[in-house]
């Protein structure tokens, strides 16, 4: 009989009993919080992990845990991966391409939130470039490294409820910029990007999924102010209250990766292909305007079939390349 996991569930209670030894596992961002946590939890049940992160020994430092807990053939290596820059971005691809060791798991980790408006290098707003084109062009690029009976891991969020892709203006050319518009903009493209990356490699054995960690209080939340932590944290608790809910609470950051590390290597590539899990299970359809982003649960706009076929050839044409 199978385990059953909850929104409580830590990363070491999903991997109990689970031998990763001789698995290759790349990560992106795991200079802090969940990445990290992530690395730890699969380098100690024997995974070797190679973490792609922007700073380098930003990462060293803040990693030590994770080769302190390695076991087995489980380890770390760094690789330099700045997501806000294609040149890096196709840099670092070719060097994990001319290494030529396969993965068996992907994990697009890293991101950054609710910033003020800005531009990548190459001219994108900085959150859909960062969270969506960085990873889109990075993971294609080294997608011949992944295993039949690999895995793709998108992290996204219950922020992708704020917003759907817009196709015709995705740098807010002429849309009003908002911090968490285009936060839930970059969120949404993380599962449409893995519904289609799914679409096109099923049939090779190679899966993709989407995953939203829950509410943690990581370096992620930088760009945000505790009044405004205090505000939004207060307007869900009313929610709850009035449905009869409990009050929100934050997770630990090994809550928080146990989505990711089941997605990864835990449930059946059947059940999470081409979905969005969230608490350590596929999340429910929302058919209606569900306002409480703390209460769970899926846009249906986020795992549109052909909204993520527009959102691939408007990713290729954005970034001229082809996959």
């Amino acid at each position: 009989m199978s385990k059953s996991f909850g929104a409580s569930s830590t990363t070491d209670d999903v991997l109990e009993g689970v031998d990763l030894s001789g698995k290759r596992v790349l990560i992106t961002g795991v200079s802090a919080g969940l990445g990290v946590e992530t690395a730890r939890s699969l380098a100690a049940h024997g995974a070797h992990v190679v973490g792609a992160v922007r700073d380098v020994a930003k990462a060293k430092a803040a990693t030590q845990r994770v080769l302190a807990d390695a076991k087995g053939t489980g380890g770390l290596s760094l690789i330099e991966l700045d997501l806000a820059s294609l040149a890096s971005v196709r840099r670092c691809a070719g060097q994990l391409l001319a290494q030529g060791d396969a993965f068996d798991l992907v994990i697009a980790n890293a991101g950054i939130m609710a910033c003020p408006f800005s531009k990548t290098v190459d001219g994108f707003e900085m959150q859909f470039g960062t969270n969506h084109l960085g990873h889109f062009v990075f993971v294609n690029r080294m997608a011949s490294l992944m295993k039949h009976g690999s895995r793709l891991v998108n992290l996204s969020s219950a922020g992708h409820r704020y917003s759907d892709v817009d196709l015709d203006d995705p740098n807010f050319e002429r849309t009003p910029y908002t911090e968490f518009g285009a936060y839930g903009r970059s969120k949404t493209a993380n599962v449409l990007f893995a519904v289609e990356f799914d679409r096109r490699h099923k049939q090779h054995g190679i899966r993709a999924t989407a995953v939203h960690p829950g509410g943690i209080r990581t370096e992620l939340t930088r760009h945000m102010d505790e009044a405004f932590l205090q505000q939004r944290l207060d307007e869900v608790n009313k929610q709850n209250q009035a449905a009869g809910k409990p009050p929100f609470q934050w997770k630990t950051v090994e809550q928080g990766a146990a989505t990711t590390v089941w997605a990864a290597a835990v449930a059946s590539a059947d059940e999470v292909g081409a979905r969005y899990c969230e608490d350590c299970h596929v999340a429910e359809l929302l058919t209606h305007a569900e306002e409480n982003l703390a209460s769970g649960g899926v846009r249906l706009y986020a795992l549109d079939a052909e909204r993520a076929k527009a959102l691939w050839a408007k990713s290729e044409e954005m970034v001229g390349e082809r996959f």
